[in-house]
C-alpha cells in the first residue's frame, strides 16, 4: 500500500509591519525635482530678462553726451587685427555661442551636481558684474562704441567712459576660469610628491602662486587680443610697465595682469576642497554661523562678499594711478571718431589729439582734480595730430 506523505503545515506569511511615522524616505538615488510652478516661473523671468535685453540693446554712439556730432558713421583712423574691419561682428558672435554653451553645461552640471560649490563659484563671478562700469573707469577702460551696449544714460551705467557691453556678462569664464588648471596641477603635484612636499603642506599658498602666474599670462594673452581687435582700448596708461605705450593698442600689463590676480586668486582659493572634504568658503561660512539653516546659500554670501571686496582692490589701485595723474601716454589717435575723445586729465588736448572732449561722470573729487583741466594746445601740432598707422 502505498504511504502518504503530510508535508507540514506552513505558516501563513506574516504581514510587513506597520511603517512609523516620521518624514518619507526617499531613495538614496531619487533626484530631487523643482515643483513645475518654479520651472514655469523660470521660464517667465528668463523671457522678461531676453526681452528687456532686446529693448534696451543699443549701437553706436547714441547719447549726445558722448556723441561726437562732427562725424557720421564710425570711422576708423587705425587698422585693427590683420586689416580686418568686422572684429566686432565676430567678437559678438563668439560671446553668444560662449553664453548658450555656458549656460546649458551649468544647468546639466547643476542638475547632477545640484549647489555644487564651484557651480556657485561661477554664479558669484558673475554677480560682480554689477561692478564693471567703475572698473572701467578706474583703469580708463574705453570700449568701442559699436558693440551691443546698454543705454549710456542709465545711472550706473554711464561711470564707463564710453558705453557699457552686454559681453561682460560672461566674467565667470574668465575670473574662474585659471583655477581649473591650477587645481589640476595642485593635484598632481601631491599624488606624486607625497604629503611631506610643500605643495600638500601648504596647498592654499601653492594655488596663489599658480593662479597668479597662469591669471597673469591669461589676462595678457585674452586682453591684448581684444585690445588689437578693437574692442576696447586703454586711453591712459603708466609708460612704465606697459606695452606699445602711446600706440592705440597700448596695454598696461604689469598694472592690469597683475591687479586683475587679486580677484582671481580668492575665486579660486574659495573652492579649494582640503581634506576635511570641505570648500575654504564652507568652513568660513560655518565659521561666521551665516545662514546655518542655508548652508549652500551662505557659501554663496561668502564667495559673493569675498569676490567684490577684491574687485574693489583692484579698482582701488587703479584708483590710486589715476588720483596721481601717473597715466600720461594716451592711445594716439583716438580709435573712436563717432563718440568724443574722454579727455578727464587734459593729456590728449595735451599730446595735440583733436576734440571734441569730454571729461566723463567722475571728473571730480573722484579723480582728485576740480573737473577736466584747462589745456593749452601745443603749438606744434603735438605728437597725436599726425598721420598714424595703428
Amino acid at each position: 500500500m502505498a504511504k502518504t506523505v503530510i508535508s507540514p503545515a506552513i505558516p501563513p506569511t506574516s504581514p510587513p509591519p506597520p511603517t512609523p511615522p516620521g518624514p518619507a524616505r526617499t531613495r538614496p538615488n531619487a533626484r530631487a525635482r523643482l515643483p513645475r510652478w518654479w520651472v514655469l516661473l523660470g521660464v517667465l523671468v528668463a523671457n522678461v530678462a531676453i526681452i528687456a535685453v532686446l529693448y534696451n540693446m543699443r549701437r553706436g554712439a547714441v547719447e549726445d553726451r558722448i556723441a561726437n556730432p562732427d562725424v557720421e558713421g564710425a570711422p576708423r583712423p587705425v587698422r585693427f587685427l590683420f586689416g580686418k574691419s568686422d572684429w566686432i561682428v565676430m567678437h559678438e558672435a563668439g560671446w553668444v555661442l560662449t553664453v548658450v554653451a555656458v549656460v546649458v553645461a551649468f544647468v546639466l552640471f547643476w542638475r547632477k551636481y545640484p549647489k555644487h560649490p564651484v557651480l556657485l563659484m561661477l554664479l558669484a563671478s558673475t554677480g560682480i558684474v554689477w561692478l564693471d562700469p567703475v572698473m572701467n573707469w578706474a583703469p580708463y577702460a574705453v570700449y568701442n562704441p559699436q558693440v551691443t551696449h546698454w543705454p549710456e544714460n542709465w545711472p550706473l551705467v554711464s561711470l564707463s567712459p564710453t558705453v557699457e557691453p552686454f559681453i561682460v556678462l560672461s566674467y565667470l569664464t574668465f575670473y574662474a576660469g585659471p583655477y581649473f588648471p591650477a587645481i589640476w596641477i595642485v593635484r598632481r603635484l601631491q599624488a606624486r610628491r607625497g604629503p611631506d612636499a610643500f605643495v600638500s603642506r601648504h596647498p592654499l599658498v601653492t594655488m596663489g602662486l599658480l593662479i597668479f602666474v597662469i591669471g597673469f599670462a591669461y589676462d595678457a594673452i585674452l586682453e591684448i587680443f581684444c585690445i588689437r581687435t578693437g574692442l576696447y582700448i586703454y586711453s591712459q596708461v603708466i609708460p612704465f610697465g606697459s606695452l606699445w605705450a602711446g600706440k592705440p593698442y597700448q596695454f598696461p600689463l604689469l598694472w592690469e595682469s597683475g591687479l586683475v590676480t587679486l580677484v582671481m586668486i580668492p575665486a579660486g582659493l574659495l573652492v579649494y576642497r582640503d581634506d576635511t572634504g570641505r570648500t575654504q568658503a564652507e568652513k568660513l561660512a560655518h565659521r561666521l554661523r551665516l545662514l546655518g539653516h542655508r548652508p549652500a546659500l551662505g557659501t554663496f554670501a561668502v564667495m559673493f562678499v569675498v569676490l567684490n571686496i577684491a574687485y574693489f582692490a583692484y579698482g582701488a589701485g587703479f584708483a590710486v594711478i589715476r588720483a596721481t595723474k601717473s597715466a600720461t601716454s594716451v592711445a594716439c589717435p583716438w580709435p573712436y571718431p563717432e563718440a568724443r575723445v574722454y579727455d578727464p586729465n587734459g593729456f590728449y588736448e595735451k599730446a595735440g589729439q583733436p576734440g571734441p572732449y569730454f571729461e566723463g561722470i567722475w571728473s571730480g573729487w573722484p579723480s582728485a582734480q576740480s573737473g577736466r583741466p584747462n589745456v593749452t594746445p601745443p603749438a606744434d601740432g603735438g605728437r597725436c595730430a599726425g598721420d598714424h598707422d595703428g
